[in-house]
This record gives C-alpha cells, sequence and structure tokens, in this order.
C-alpha cells in the first residue's frame, strides 16, 4: 500500500458533488488509412483491456480508516477490478461535430468518480466527422496531476507510425518500458540518482540546516507582499476583486477547445522579451478583459491567476502529485497590451524567485501554508466569497514530437480541469507536437456563454501581435471541414444570444484538430 500525501488527500477532502476533484484530457486522433473504425475502436478497447499486471493508478483503489479521509488514506490493490466498468465505448449521432462532442464531454466531466472503484475513466468515442475518433480519459487530481497525465499519455502512445502495441498501455509492461526510455535520456542514460549518491553527509546536514533558512526567507516575501511591500510579489487572497468569475459553482460543466500553431504565440513571447509562457498568459488576460466588458462585469482591480508549477525532479514519472503554484497579476486593468504583458512578466518572475531557492518539499511547506485559509473558509461556504484567485491558468509542457496510437494520428490534446466555489473558470492549455490546445472549463450555470472565450483569445492573440510588429494577420473564412490551424486565423462567425457557436476550425493542409465547441 501506498500512503497518500498531504496534497493528494487535499484533493479527496475538497471534493463534494458541485466540485468533482478530477482532471481529465480528450484526445483527438485520425484514423490509420483503410481502418474500419468500428472494428479499429475495438481493437484498441481489448488491448486496453487485456493488462495482467495494472500500472498506478489503473489498478488501485482508495482505502481509508474509520476516521475516513480525517484519517491516513493509502492506494491498495482492486482485487474486484471490474475493467469494462472503467473503458467505456460511445458514439456520436453521425456526422458528429465538435459541438456535440463537447457537449459530451461536459456531461462526462460533470460526474463524479466512483470512491469504492480505482479513481479513473476512459472513453473511445467514435462518429466524428472525417474519419476522427476521440478519447476521453478522466482521473482523480488525488492519482495524477498534469505532468504525471503527461508522462503516462507519451507511456501509451508511439512516436511511430508503423509500430503496434502488443501490451497493454496501462500495464505495468508499459510502466516499465516508459521509465527505461526516460532514463535514457537522464545525464549519464541511466536511472535518475539517488540522494545518497549526489550528496555527501556533510552536504546532506548542511541541506537540513539551510532549509529553514529558505523557508523563512520565503515567508518574509510572503509577509511583505500581504502588507504591501513585497514589490511585485502577489499572494493568495489579497487584492482579489470580485467579477462574475468569482461566484459559487454547481456540479454542470461547460468545456470548450481551441488549437494554435505553438510558433505563433512563441513568436510574440519573443518579440516582448519575454517567455512563450508570459505570451499565454498575455493572452488570457486579453481575453478576459474582453470577455468581462461585455458581461459588464470588468473590475477595476485586476484579476489574479493561479498559475500551476511543476516540482517534479527529473526522472520522477511515478509521483501523482508534485506541484506548487504561483499567484500572477493578470493586470487586467491595464488597458496597453504591451504595459499589460511587462506587468504579467514581472509578477510571474517575482513567483518564481521565491520558490527557486526551495527544496521540493520545503515548496510543498509552504504550499501548505498559504492554503491554510482555505480549511477554514470552504466549511463555512465562504470561499465564493472571499476567494484566493479569481481563475487558473495552467501550461502543461505536452509532447513535442508526434504520437501516434496504433497507427492513429494524435491530432489533439485538449485538457479538462477543475473549478472551485471561488473561480468559477480554468484556463488550461497543453503543448502538442507544433501546436498549443487550449481547453476551458467552466461551471454552466456560472458562466453560460464560455465559448465566446475562443474568439477573445483569438483577438488577443492577434492585438499582441500587432503590438509586437509582427504585423496583422490576413483572416480568411473558417474552413467547412475540421482541419489544423495555420498560422493564419479564420474568420469568426457571429453566434445567436442564445444559440451555442459551432466548432469552428482553422485550416491547415493535410493535417486535422479538434476545436471549439
Amino acid at each position: 500500500m501506498r500512503r497518500l500525501s498531504l496534497i493528494d488527500a487535499g484533493f479527496l477532502l475538497a471534493e463534494k458533488r458541485e466540485t468533482p476533484m478530477h482532471v481529465a484530457g480528450l484526445h483527438l486522433f485520425t484514423l490509420p488509412k483503410g481502418a474500419d473504425e468500428h472494428t479499429f475502436l475495438h481493437t484498441l478497447a481489448d488491448g486496453l483491456r487485456s493488462a495482467d499486471e495494472f500500472q498506478p493508478p489503473f489498478g488501485d483503489r482508495l482505502k481509508v480508516g474509520r476516521l475516513g479521509m480525517l484519517g491516513p488514506a493509502y492506494w491498495e490493490p482492486d482485487a474486484s477490478l471490474d475493467i469494462d466498468y472503467h473503458i467505456r465505448h460511445s458514439a456520436l449521432p453521425k456526422p458528429g461535430r465538435y459541438r456535440e462532442l463537447f457537449s459530451l464531454v461536459s456531461r462526462l466531466h460533470s460526474q463524479l468518480l466512483d470512491r469504492n472503484r480505482p479513481l479513473w475513466e476512459i472513453h473511445l468515442i467514435e462518429g466524428l466527422q472525417n474519419r476522427q475518433f476521440a478519447a476521453y480519459m478522466k482521473f482523480h487530481h488525488a492519482a495524477i496531476d498534469g505532468v504525471r497525465s503527461i508522462h503516462l499519455t507519451q507511456s501509451m502512445y508511439s512516436t511511430n507510425q508503423r509500430e503496434r502495441i502488443r501490451f497493454s498501455p496501462l500495464s505495468m509492461q508499459a510502466a516499465e518500458r516508459y521509465r527505461e526510455m526516460v532514463a535514457k535520456t537522464l545525464p549519464g542514460g541511466g536511472a535518475p540518482p539517488t540522494e545518497r549518491e549526489l550528496r555527501n553527509v556533510a552536504e546532506v546536514l548542511k541541506a537540513q540546516f539551510d532549509s529553514g533558512a529558505h523557508v523563512l526567507g520565503a515567508l518574509r516575501r510572503i509577509a511583505g507582499a500581504w502588507v504591501g511591500v513585497g514589490g511585485t510579489l502577489t499572494v493568495p487572497w489579497r487584492g482579489v476583486p470580485r467579477s462574475p468569475i468569482n461566484t459559487e459553482v454547481d456540479g454542470a460543466r461547460r468545456f470548450v477547445a481551441q488549437s494554435w500553431p505553438f510558433a505563433r504565440i512563441r513568436a510574440v513571447g519573443k518579440a516582448l522579451d519575454g517567455t512563450f509562457n508570459d505570451a499565454v498568459l498575455a493572452m488570457c488576460s486579453g481575453a478576459l478583459r474582453s470577455y468581462l466588458r461585455d458581461q459588464h462585469g470588468l473590475p477595476k482591480e485586476s484579476l489574479k491567476a493561479m498559475v500551476p508549477i511543476s516540482l517534479r525532479r527529473p526522472g520522477d514519472v511515478d509521483s501523482a502529485n508534485a506541484v506548487g503554484a504561483i499567484s500572477a497579476d493578470l493586470a487586467t486593468n491595464v488597458r496597453d497590451p504591451v504595459k499589460r504583458f511587462k506587468a504579467i512578466q514581472a509578477s510571474v518572475q517575482a513567483g518564481k524567485e521565491m520558490f527557486q531557492e526551495l527544496s521540493l518539499p520545503e515548496a510543498q511547506l509552504i504550499m501548505e501554508l498559504l492554503q491554510l485559509p482555505s480549511l477554514f473558509l470552504a466549511p463555512l461556504g465562504l470561499t465564493s466569497r472571499f476567494p484566493p484567485y479569481s481563475t487558473v491558468i495552467s501550461n502543461v509542457p505536452g509532447p513535442r514530437q508526434q504520437l501516434y496510437w496504433n497507427g492513429a494520428r494524435l491530432e489533439g490534446i485538449y485538457p479538462a480541469s477543475i473549478v472551485f466555489d471561488g473561480f468559477a473558470l480554468n484556463m488550461t492549455l497543453v503543448t502538442c507536437a507544433d501546436q498549443v490546445d487550449f481547453g476551458i472549463t467552466a461551471c454552466r450555470r456560472s458562466l453560460p456563454q464560455v465559448q465566446r472565450l475562443i474568439d477573445h483569445l483569438e483577438d488577443a492573440l492577434v492585438e499582441l501581435e500587432q503590438v509586437a510588429g509582427l504585423g496583422k494577420p490576413r483572416r480568411k473564412r473558417a474552413a467547412k471541414k475540421p482541419a489544423r490551424p495555420k498560422s493564419k486565423p479564420a474568420a469568426r462567425k457571429k453566434a445567436p444570444e442564445k444559440q451555442p457557436r459551432k466548432a469552428a476550425p482553422r485550416a491547415k493542409p493535410k493535417r486535422a484538430a479538434a476545436r471549439r465547441g
């Protein structure tokens, strides 16, 4: 049995019907040439079911004592695993559009996972246009974080279109194969060295002595930010304005998705002397400004975003959660896009600097201390009145090579994440091959027209390109057939006020990917 960490258990403690604590990915594929869709998907499902021994978290169920989640919790092998319950096959009415696909994902993402079983599901979905199919994979956040999910994805697929995996991607055999592949990429070409190999006794003692100083230094920075002398450092709960996003949520979700070329966003960051992540945050900030302005809900104070950062050590492919978070000022109260970009950049840099000197245990301790107010606000139902952040914007590094699943081409990974009382919107993106796949998850009741954020993201990117001197991309009509985007954006079509917009993909020769619903 493996004991859950405090962070892992926290996701289970915070879960209720209105706030499911699972994360998911919608993977879009194009069938191999000549393959029959129904037969191909049944073959994939049979391959998934064929494991003799399942790797974590696929074969493990939650075990608690008499105190429930208030006591120690463990993962233990499920002796009664019903694999047919976890692997499901669905079909959209043909010709399935992205609108119907995203409606299905919205419904699946609203449903709680059964705690009496291993906390995951895989849904194979057929019926899409243009010989495409999808796989919706859902995991409880107590068992997996964003980076771990990408490791699982890469262990399931291959970079070789001709390769056919002869064992279940969910098996221990697949896990061992992937660990060997990762180990070869590490310095020395072997398994990651242990702490004993890295340090002598004196260095270990010095690290323990320095730990207190590092934590004390971080706490001093946080205290300075709270009293207004922390420079550009932003901390949870301070200066978070009220907006339509910051409200109570119910259990129904709305999911929409879209892709943009990686090179296009990276060029904006480079032209403005920033990073790809700075450009993503500026793009989201501009979109939120426009969206809230349309809703007559743009606050005078700037929105603050929770931006997760990975604390995972190189070679660690097994930890459930190794994640921290910084609070980023989105500068949504700044009209000028260049000044807004610089303000975001300074805020993110201040947050990163606070974590740079900390070891993994130190960083986890700081994260736990920062989230202590939630332990008191959540039981009292006050989180929506005193939210720690305005929203969540997460950038998960994904596979940069083209991947295939038994010959089926992976066209996109669209993440679906968590919303809470107090922030009813989550914007998560995954870099996949040469594109950036955005998945937007929202409370259906609180933000009924969240699909409009897709258009606002495109407008924000165009605005950044203009001020960065990259020229104004020429707009063109959206293709009738779903296709991956070129570097030039597709034209928008106005949607009726009460009718959700159809998917509007962006064209790229000979390749296809999912778009908004």
